[in-house]
């Protein structure tokens, strides 16, 4: 694989960490995997949106952007594949479902600052998965805080992404549908996408 930089994305519960430590693992790659436990706004966001939704998308960013510095800005760039389960248009394309005019544009302007100083993934791998078995794979991790999520979230939080992957030229998107794939309980599926 002729890559230093993948990103995979979808939408919550799409099975992008699964799939990085499948990649990860079949070609010995550093993961990143999003520390999302780490954002101290997530749980409240899910029991108040309105009151958090800033919060928990500043939150975010700043945890994803130091991630993102503290791996790729490692001196084994260039030597080791990075894939990550995660990139920073993350934050934009939640950010559009989550925040209020005002304070969008205000993230947006901070967004570019932090965005223009990264490197952009080579590929990009988004996952796309029905809204049904997305609540199924939501519902099998058990995360408390996520059993507020509805499927009319999810349908703009899929769009946000759709949207954003539709109109930048930064770097190559592959959308992979997933409904009828199982990469972790199927091998065969494993086997023949790698």
């Amino acid at each position: 694989m002729n890559y230093s930089y993948i990103a995979i994305e979808g939408n919550i519960g799409a099975g992008k960490t699964t799939l990085c430590k499948l990649f990860c693992n079949e070609f010995t790659a550093r993961p990143l995997f999003e520390a999302f436990e780490a954002n101290p706004f997530l749980e409240k966001f899910y029991l108040d949106r309105e009151r958090y939704a800033f919060s928990v998308e500043l939150s975010f960013l700043a945890d994803r952007y130091k991630q993102l510095t503290g791996i790729l800005a490692g001196p084994d760039l260039f030597q080791d594949l990075v894939i990550a389960d995660f990139a920073l248009f993350k934050s934009l394309a939640f950010s559009r479902v989550n925040l209020q005019e005002d304070e969008l544009k205000l993230f947006q302007n901070l967004f570019q600052i932090m965005y223009a100083n990264l490197p952009k993934p080579e590929l990009v791998i988004y996952l796309h998965l029905n809204i049904e078995k997305l609540f199924r794979n939501i519902a099998n991790r058990g995360r408390a805080f996520e059993k507020k999520i509805n499927s009319e979230y999810l349908l703009k939080v899929q769009d946000a992404y759709l949207t954003f992957l539709k109109s930048q030229s930064e770097f190559p998107a592959v959308l992979v549908d997933v409904n009828e794939i199982d990469f972790l309980n199927r091998k065969a599926d494993w086997i023949a996408r790698a």
